[in-house]
């Protein structure tokens, strides 16, 4: 009689949680460790502080008409993002180490989604804001024309996409019926398929590389005008630069480790040794829902004058209550920076070449 290729029954759902961690050598803790302690109080103390900072961002957007415009309803729904990240990753992080061998596997699967659903739907809402600034850029506008309709849509969207993204593995992407692709990192969730998310992540990243590198080239394509001063268009692309690098760099910082630990796993399995990064990489990944409402928002000066009124308690007076719309102020961060140096070249471009009144203009 020929030998079983396999000892495991064919999609055989009667296995607990454990039984998956044992299968892929991913040990459970009886007790804690000081490197679970460590993860737990570093976890739960970054979970406080991203909820506390996207809260405030969402009411600022919601107290201040100065922000009821497409671009903060992004950055508003980016802030829900965060803050859901911020109570999964709580969630997960009172629900590891010793404690995970008392979860069924109902539970084990909500814990993930919960993670995939609010991570998905952040990152969704970094390449929404990106398409935006894109947009708004390249048709030179001071706020984008995006009607309520369109951005309630979008938002829709996201978290559509982003809910699907959660249930995948729970409902059919999973090693229950092949438990030779099981990962170490996940150890229920297909290998197959966290290449698949760590690859959809490195695409969004790519694009959105791609969008702010073409803006930062029109940009600098609409200072070859000989009206521009050198010292003026230098400190122009600077900031520009200093304001794109922190949007990338804090993607790059925060993910790449997270997505370079789940390919070696999806790719190497056993051999990639994830588990010993794994819970770190998803601290820094979480980090960057910290980062966004510091770079995203805490840039607006109008934004901070809302921080300090909330902060302070003070019912009345908010600054965008008592003074009249600007269409300048109610831009994002980046494209405020960006148009208001446009529209200073354009004006450079159509002024009399006599340098007195180019001295003056600059003045101005």
């Amino acid at each position: 009689m020929a030998s079983e290729t396999s000892d495991w029954p064919i999609c055989n759902t009667s296995h607990n949680v454990t039984f998956f961690y044992n299968l892929v050598g991913k040990k459970i803790s009886a007790g804690w460790t000081p490197r679970d302690s460590v993860v737990l109080g570093l976890g739960l103390t970054v979970c406080l502080i991203v909820v506390l900072a996207n809260l405030m961002v969402m009411i600022a957007i919601f107290m201040n008409r100065r922000f009821h415009f497409p671009i903060y309803y992004l950055l508003s729904n980016m802030a829900a993002a965060d803050t859901f990240a911020g109570i999964a990753y709580a969630n997960l992080m009172l629900n590891t180490g010793p404690w995970t061998s008392r979860l069924t596997k109902e539970q084990w699967y909500i814990r993930g989604a919960l993670i995939d659903i609010s991570l998905t739907a952040s990152v969704a809402n970094l390449l929404a804001v990106a398409v935006e600034r894109h947009q708004t850029i390249m048709t030179m506008q001071l706020h984008s024309k995006m009607s309520k309709r369109r951005v309630l849509l979008l938002i829709v969207g996201i978290w559509v996409v982003s809910i699907f993204m959660g249930l995948v593995p729970s409902t059919f992407w999973n090693c229950e019926c092949d438990l030779n692709d099981c990962s170490t990192v996940a150890p229920l969730y297909s290998r197959r398929f966290l290449i698949f998310w760590a690859v959809l992540n490195l695409l969004t990243f790519f694009i959105m590389v791609a969008m702010y590198a073409r803006i930062l080239y029109y940009v600098r394509s609409r200072y070859s005008s000989p009206h521009t001063s050198e010292m003026h268009h230098s400190q122009a692309v600077i900031n520009l630069m200093k304001t794109i690098l922190m949007v990338l760099g804090a993607f790059v910082i925060c993910w790449t480790p997270g997505l370079v630990t789940l390919l070696l796993d999806g790719l190497l399995g056993k051999d990639s040794n994830a588990n010993i990064y794994e819970k770190f990489c998803l601290v820094i990944a979480e980090c960057n829902s910290l980062v966004n409402p510091i770079i995203y928002t805490l840039r607006d000066e109008e934004m901070r004058r809302t921080f300090k009124s909330i902060l302070c308690c003070r019912c009345r007076g908010y600054p965008g209550q008592q003074r009249a719309l600007s269409p300048v102020a109610v831009d994002s961060p980046i494209a405020e920076e960006i148009l208001g140096c446009l529209h200073k070249t354009e004006e450079a471009r159509h002024a009399p070449q006599n340098t007195n009144n180019y001295t003056a203009m600059l003045e101005a």
